[in-house]
């Protein structure tokens, strides 16, 4: 195994309130229009995230912080879809209001450095930044509405 890992970073500037980011990102039935059509969440503090990316790795993670409308900690757990790792994969999502709107960062951390994950690695952080740009299609256009 290797011991160095690797990250990536987001931003995307929602032109909304945090109130209604944080509700795109905490309801399940918000997740499957902008994330990915199986997503699932239990929004609270321990607990659970569920997306599968490209249909090719099967996610699930621990809600390790839930801070409503300001930060959503997943720390993900042990995948078949993925090669073994002595690191712990995470993704940090931060919320900061803006007088027009809120900055959503995405902080991912903890990815080994290892070949063998080489793809998984810029499937993930593509993967986010297209669901990144979704969400901010999603909660701009108003379509919360019709998943409510």
């Amino acid at each position: 195994m290797v011991d160095r890992t690797r990250g990536y970073a987001h931003r995307i500037d929602i032109l909304a309130e945090p109130q209604r980011v944080w509700q795109a990102l905490t309801d399940s039935a918000a997740l499957v229009r902008w994330c990915a059509p199986n997503a699932e969440i239990r929004a609270r503090p321990g607990g659970l995230f569920r997306v599968s990316i490209d249909r090719a790795i099967e996610l699930e993670a621990h809600i390790d912080v839930f801070d409503p409308c300001r930060r959503l900690r997943l720390i993900y757990l042990p995948s078949p879809s993925l090669p073994p790792a002595d690191s712990v994969p995470v993704d940090d999502f931060i919320l900061e209001a803006r007088r027009r709107g809120t900055v959503v960062r995405l902080l991912g951390s903890g990815i080994p450095a290892d070949e063998s994950w080489n793809a998984h690695y810029l499937r993930l952080r593509v993967a986010w930044e297209r669901a990144l740009a979704r969400l901010k299609i999603y909660v701009e256009q108003g379509s919360m509405e019709e998943a409510v």
